[in-house]
């Protein structure tokens, strides 16, 4: 996909590869990686990387008991998984996420939705749903934030994000985001923390949106 200008950075593209990032920001780089071109080859870069590691290793023997039972594994049979394709403007991670189904919405105020993916250790996982010049509270950032766009585009004090940008948030970063005019702005959004909102209203309902 052409027109991406925000991208996921080289360590967390690592992290991804070595299966180290947890599952919430898993999901969210899987999605903008079937969306952009630019990251999926520097997936496929870290992965030759990773194939050239392991090249290097000596091999290992192993007993001919623990070979048996690899085996006996591996000819189980097994149900196969589901294959899920795109959907509208979901990415066919976020469609696995959902099993196939549509999203459940449900409101966080006027002009503003949410379906919550997973909320776990790990972090939670969401999808948003924002009406064309909604305004979001001003917010920061316990830990890190991704969000990445699916439809429409929001822009904030660090620039503008489209279809399949992904926006970076830490501790440094307070914001405000803005449902551009046009589409409704649908995101994936990925956190590890509570963000830290700025205004009484959004930290008083924030235990019932778990956000």
């Amino acid at each position: 996909m052409s027109g991406i200008r925000h991208h996921i950075s080289e360590g967390l593209l690592a992290s991804y590869v070595a299966g180290s990032l947890p599952k919430p920001f898993s999901l969210v780089v899987a999605a903008h990686v079937s969306l952009c071109e630019t990251c999926r080859a520097s997936i496929a870069a870290h992965e030759a990387v990773g194939g050239a590691i392991l090249d290097d290793f000596e091999p290992i023997d192993v007993g001919d008991a623990l070979r048996d039972r690899v085996l006996a594994q591996l000819n189980d049979e097994v149900s196969p998984e589901p294959v899920y394709t795109a959907r509208g403007p979901l990415p066919a991670p976020v469609v696995e996420a959902l099993a196939g189904k549509e999203p459940k919405w449900r409101s966080l105020g006027p002009g503003a939705k949410q379906c919550i993916l997973s909320d776990d250790a790990q972090g939670s996982l969401r999808l948003l749903s924002i009406e064309p010049g909604m305004e979001m509270p001003d917010h920061g950032h316990g830990g890190l934030e991704m969000t990445l766009v699916l439809q429409g585009a929001f822009t904030d004090e660090t620039g503008r994000f489209g279809r399949g940008d992904c926006e970076l948030a830490n501790d440094d970063l307070e914001h405000t985001p803005i449902a551009a005019a046009g589409e409704v702005c649908i995101c994936l959004a990925a956190t590890d923390a509570p963000l830290k909102f700025n205004s009484i209203l959004p930290r008083l309902f924030q235990p019932f949106f778990r956000i």
